[in-house]
């Protein structure tokens, strides 16, 4: 093996009150990635370019050089999702949400809570699978409230969802309602974008006093009535090719991509959400991605080139505000994964890479344009006092670049 590439997904971040002036990394006690660190350079990276706000796909597609226009999320999760698409199948993400009525289209919640159990999201896909429409159409539950939508047929992809977040790298604070809307004046266009309002409309009206989320209600949980979708995608992604590569990945987006780009995919199944404790169920998967990541770098010491890992988990703590559980998960991962790649590198001559897809500071619960912090370690730096977070990586030797440069100047290879 040459290189490691470790994306902490939502890494960077903003000094927080809460943590004393400091941000989660730079609060947090992480001697592992700080030796790598002292043998190595630091840096900043706009994922995409400077003042863009990406979206995770965006952020990745980016990093390993692709156009953003050759990747939609939908697309991609859909591959991951294990969906087969035939061109012209519209692919969409959906995140299950929380709505007042659509009378007043106050949105609640854009996640349900973050608690939608597996079971829970079952039956409910189960239920809106029934709707009528004049086209065939499958909705099939990812992870907690993630779902993939997809219309089979010759549709087109030309239109805005009703995910307003991210919309071409800025981000828009929305708590209303909207509907879909077209891009063009395409009869398709405005032909899909009916569908789809139509499915909305319908699927509302089942999940609205739905027995799944009246009992949801009842315990004093945000019921998930409502869908929010994006990503609208037609066409299956022709991304450029790293058959060097390997890659832990375990959440649909990031799987679907490393399908997609050639890479030999180790996955693992998302431990169902049982309870509604969400961060219990984020903990029990950080703890398996950890653990997981460390048998595979195991497995393929000696057969893959190159390998990319990506770590999710750090990305929600800063959509809920918590910075304290955002630092105590860079603390497991510290002294779980990196502990063990601390071990194997050195003697090895392994190449390590450590960043962000974005960055997601708490106290604005979303992603922003920050760039985000870098580690290059390569063992041939005079070691140095130096730690791995933001404040040090101000005056880190790298300097700010681009995704699209990353592996170019660490020297790692399609």
């Amino acid at each position: 093996m040459k290189g490691i590439l470790v994306i902490l997904d939502g890494l960077g971040d903003l000094p927080n009150n809460q943590l004393g002036g400091k941000t989660p990394l730079e609060a947090a006690k992480t001697p592992n990635m700080d030796f790598l660190a002292t043998r190595g350079e630091l840096g900043f990276m706009y994922p995409v370019k400077p003042g863009f706000v990406p979206e995770s796909d965006e952020a990745i597609v980016s990093i390993f050089n692709n156009n953003l226009i050759s990747s939609t999320r939908g697309q991609l999760e859909a591959k991951g999702t294990g969906l087969n698409l035939t061109r012209g199948d519209l692919a969409l993400r959906v995140n299950f949400a929380t709505i007042d009525s659509l009378e007043k289209g106050n949105i609640l919640d854009r996640r349900a809570g973050r608690n939608l159990t597996t079971e829970e999201a079952e039956i409910l896909c189960k239920a809106l699978n029934k709707i009528s429409l004049p086209v065939k159409f499958e909705i099939v539950p990812s992870v907690q409230h993630r779902a993939v939508l997809v219309f089979r047929g010759g549709f087109s992809d030309n239109l805005v969802g009703n995910d307003l977040t991210y919309v071409n790298g800025k981000t828009k604070g929305f708590n209303k309602i909207h509907s879909c809307e077209v891009l063009d004046e395409e009869d398709n266009s405005q032909y899909t974008v009916n569908i789809l309002n139509e499915f909305l409309d319908k699927a509302y009206d089942i999940l609205k006093d739905h027995p799944v989320n009246l009992e949801r209600k009842k315990k004093g949980f945000l019921p998930s009535n409502y869908l929010l979708v994006r990503g609208a995608g037609i066409e299956i992604p022709k991304l450029k090719q790293y058959k060097k590569w390997a890659s832990v990945a375990y959440m649909p987006l990031e799987i679907g991509f490393s399908k997609l780009s050639g890479m030999n995919a180790y996955e693992f199944d998302y431990p169902k959400l049982k309870s509604f404790d969400a961060y219990e169920n984020l903990y029990n998967a950080l703890k398996k991605a950890c653990k997981f990541s460390v048998k595979i770098i195991k497995k393929i010491m000696k057969t893959s080139e190159y390998l990319y890992i990506h770590i999710k988990e750090t990305d929600l703590p800063g959509h809920d505000n918590k910075p304290l559980e955002k630092k105590e998960m860079l603390e497991y991962i510290d002294k779980t994964l990196f502990k063990y790649i601390r071990k194997v590198a050195p003697p090895n001559e392994i190449k390590v890479v450590v960043t962000g897809d974005h960055s997601t500071p708490c106290k604005l619960k979303d992603h922003s344009s920050d760039p985000v912090p870098v580690l290059f370690y390569n063992n041939k730096e005079v070691p140095e006092e130096k730690h791995f977070n933001e404040k040090e990586c101000r005056k880190g030797r790298v300097g700010r670049i681009l995704g699209k440069d990353l592996l170019k100047r660490v020297g790692f290879s399609k």
